[in-house]
């Protein structure tokens, strides 16, 4: 295979696997401060079905969730994920939703 031909193949799975992305979900977390706050969060967000992503930004305590394709996230599940790390659920809102 031509070294074209594969990086064109590639260049189509990457998009693919883009355009096949479900909602995403931003979360307000109270009491997140630092990168160990971060990691208990995102380590039960990911325990999730359906998750395939958790971005924290630490400064703005908001830690935003993508989901699969078809799969979606509720208040419910993301304030029992949030609290069992240890800290409360300040907001939830859907920001991409497909």
């Amino acid at each position: 295979m031509s070294p074209i031909r594969a990086l064109f193949l590639l260049m189509l799975m990457v998009a693919s696997h883009v355009w096949a992305q479900g909602p995403t979900y931003d979360i307000g977390v109270d009491g997140l401060s630092c990168p160990f706050c971060a990691y208990g969060i995102e380590k039960q967000l990911h325990k999730l079905d359906g998750v395939e992503t958790v971005e924290t930004d630490i400064e703005k305590a908001v830690v935003v969730v993508g989901v699969k394709d078809g799969s979606t996230l509720d208040r419910n599940q993301a304030m029992k994920a949030v609290t069992k790390a240890g800290f409360s659920l300040r907001s939830f809102k859907a920001i991409k939703d497909d």
